[in-house]
């Protein structure tokens, strides 16, 4: 499965302003950033998923380009969608990365 290449380089752009490092794997049909092994955002073809704490999952999913993560066909605990117009500017994709990362260090 393919991913949007422009959105991966957008997302890589990004995390060059994090003292933090990251890496990449393929996962879900797509590819995932990960802090220290946990998983923040990732694309999964024109979409952005994101790890995000359960306490702040009403106010994201309130938003209309937000959706639950239904890889499984069933939505997975802490894990959204975010559609293109959700992550237009690139200070709206550095929130959803800021979200992801405040996970991941939540699991550490």
């Amino acid at each position: 499965m393919a991913y949007n290449e422009q959105l991966a380089t957008r997302i890589r752009t990004q995390l060059k302003l994090f003292p933090e490092e990251f890496t990449e794997k393929k996962m879900f049909g797509g590819l995932s950033f990960l802090f220290q092994g946990k998983m923040t955002v990732g694309i999964v073809k024109e979409d952005l998923a994101v790890r995000i704490l359960s306490d702040k999952m009403e106010i994201e999913l309130a938003k209309s380009t937000v959706r639950p993560m239904n890889f499984t066909k069933r939505p997975m605990k802490e894990f959204v969608y975010v559609s293109q117009n959700g992550f237009k500017t690139e200070s709206e994709l550095l929130h959803y990365i800021e979200l992801g990362l405040e996970h991941a260090k939540s699991k550490l």
